[in-house]
């Protein structure tokens, strides 16, 4: 697995052999749709798994990166992967389940401009975590929400803020793009 694009273009990124990394059309996928946004943008990766979607990100010139997994042998990969790129203060790493860091992160006033969410399947996760971050809580104003989700799971069109805008499938896979669109005040996304 490798660094598409970007500062760190051609890294190569370790990842976790009991997880299932993001294929990396995939990511070219999301990072294509998503075209623009990345510059100075505040990315949460969940369930980050390698955090090989953070750290894209950061290569093509988001800001920071908070990762959230909550396997320590995961962890373990990704602090490596962060610390061979060379991406100090801009990545921070944490070690807990996805639900708790969330509300943390809502009590603290952090607000994200993309977050990506690649839970496991099959367990009911994608929605959950959609509906956590439909509430609006950590979202700044026009913010995007990127779930990687089995086929078999069906996301709706709308949650709280947040509206489907693209859903594209890759085999066995679902990615579901969707945008905040409420018009209560969140720090505004830089152009």
């Amino acid at each position: 697995m490798r660094i598409i694009s970007g500062i760190y273009k051609g890294r190569q990124l370790a990842f976790p052999r009991h997880i299932r990394p993001t294929q990396e059309k995939v990511r070219q996928a999301i990072f294509n749709t998503l075209a623009g946004v990345w510059e100075g943008a505040r990315v949460l990766d969940l369930f980050a798994g390698s955090g090989a979607l953070g750290l894209e990100a950061l290569s093509r010139g988001a800001r920071d990166a908070v990762f959230i997994e909550r396997d320590k042998r995961s962890l373990a990969v990704l602090s490596q992967n962060a610390e061979k790129l060379g991406v100090g203060e801009a990545a921070q790493i944490f070690l807990k389940n996805t639900g708790l860091a969330l509300l943390i992160l809502e009590k603290k006033q952090r607000f994200f401009d993309v977050v990506f969410a690649d839970p496991p399947y099959h367990k009911g996760l994608a929605k959950k975590t959609l509906q956590t971050l439909g509430a609006g809580g950590i979202l700044a104003n026009r913010s995007f929400v990127i779930i990687e989700h089995g086929r078999q799971e069906t996301l709706p069109g709308e949650e709280g803020v947040l509206r489907l805008f693209r859903q594209a499938r890759y085999g066995l896979v679902l990615v579901s793009y969707y945008q905040r669109s409420d018009s209560r005040k969140r720090q505004v996304f830089p152009h």
